[in-house]
């Protein structure tokens, strides 16, 4: 588990498990873990893997090519919100 972004709307952790050998149903080069996205105002958050996190990493990547500024990078996180059903719940 991994912190990859944290500002005053989000916050977003990596979750890396790699793939086991030989597993069913895996695919080429995803492993099992995903990403934790977290809507600070909004009080939700997500757990995205598979396909969603590599689409998700695809568009980050791509994003931090153009040395984005903070609210550039919220505006990404901001189109996950919408998937965003589970309430936070601070332990």
């Amino acid at each position: 588990m991994q912190m990859l972004y944290n500002s005053d709307s989000f916050a977003v952790v990596v979750f890396e498990v790699p793939a086991e050998a030989g597993a069913t149903g895996d695919i080429p080069g995803i492993g099992r873990g995903g990403y934790e996205i977290v809507d600070k105002f909004a009080g939700k958050e997500i757990y995205i893997s598979g396909a969603l996190a590599e689409t998700f990493k695809t568009g980050v990547e791509a994003l931090i090519e153009s040395s984005p500024s903070e609210e550039e990078i919220d505006d990404y996180i901001e189109r996950f919100s919408a998937l965003m059903q589970q309430p936070l719940v601070l332990h």
